[in-house]
């Protein structure tokens, strides 16, 4: 339970309402608040420490970072009239917070479009083998047209497109990796894109974590989503028993990953771990956990024909 009296104090002191403000318009990781606001690493970390014990920030430690995002108290408490009203700050400090936000977004996307810049030849070469991501983009949108997706699910985030495409209306969603520098380009594209205009910031929550043991509660999503993801697991099995633990009854999951195939060089090249998925093999995955197919669909293009599943939570 959120109690009020920790939070105002919390936000009493200049240093740690603005820190607030700034993180509930993004995340930030403490070095780049330390280096944004001018102040030492151990001086930032105190006020988070007491941002923390308040709920009004969380803390998540990617790799080396340290990342921060808005706490239980948001959404326990109407606190952004409060942080945002201003009344604590000269018009120039809000300038300067408004460019630090704004600086921390070009810098991000930057980074992420060199990231991808330097491994354009790969990319290339896997996706010459199937039909256009657009075109597989396009067949998702088309067969989860209509379902209510408030509080989604994206297992193996990746650089987040899925939260793009599926988490316009969400007002909770949950990206998952277990690499910190996928999450940090996740965190450029989604917040430089404009595609989650309808989602409040503070409800998209990049989290570290393994496919095989994911760090969510039980039904916590009404839509979950695996998006080329299953191949890449030893036990896709329990991956995939995972996907449906966390999704609600009479939620959805998609999968969508490849038909079996013979393409070695996917092993060697791109760490695939199976070479594709046979109907059956994931109508019984589907049935041991409680799931119920309700649309498929196959997209062909190239030597790797793409399967789309969707099914429903009973």
């Amino acid at each position: 339970m959120t109690h009020l009296l920790p939070v105002l104090k919390a936000l009493a002191d200049p240093t740690r309402l603005r820190i607030a403000r700034l993180v509930s318009q993004i995340e930030m990781a403490v070095g780049e608040l330390a280096e944004l606001l001018g102040q030492s690493q151990p001086r930032i970390s105190r006020h988070v420490r007491i941002l923390d014990e308040a709920g009004l920030v969380e803390r998540r430690k990617e790799g080396a970072w340290v990342f921060l995002r808005p706490g239980p108290a948001f959404d326990a408490l109407p606190l952004a009239p409060l942080i945002n009203a201003g009344a604590d700050y000269s018009e120039a400090v809000m300038e300067a917070d408004r460019a630090m936000v704004a600086h921390l977004r070009n810098e991000r996307a930057a980074q992420a479009a060199a990231w991808f810049d330097s491994h354009a030849a790969q990319w290339d070469r896997m996706r010459a083998l199937y039909i256009s991501e657009s075109e597989v983009e396009a067949a998702i949108a088309a067969m989860v047209a209509g379902l209510p997706i408030t509080r989604l699910i994206d297992i193996g985030t990746g650089t987040g497109r899925m939260i793009e495409i599926l988490g316009g209306a969400a007002t909770r969603i949950i990206g998952i990796d277990k690499s910190a520098e996928m999450l940090r380009l996740a965190r450029a594209k989604l917040s430089s894109s404009g595609a989650l205009t309808h989602s409040d910031p503070a409800q998209v929550d990049l989290r570290i974590g393994d496919f095989n043991d994911l760090p969510v509660g039980d039904a916590k999503a009404d839509f979950a989503v695996l998006h080329q993801v299953l191949h890449f697991a030893q036990h896709p099995e329990i991956v995939l028993a995972e996907a449906a633990r966390v999704v609600a009854s009479g939620g959805h999951l998609l999968v969508a990953d490849f038909a079996p195939h013979d393409r070695e060089e996917l092993r060697r090249d791109f760490a695939h771990a199976r070479l594709g998925f046979d109907d059956a093999t994931i109508a019984g995955w589907f049935a041991e956990n409680a799931l119920t197919l309700v649309k498929d669909q196959s997209l062909h293009g190239g030597p790797l024909t793409v399967r789309l599943w969707l099914a429903r939570k009973n």
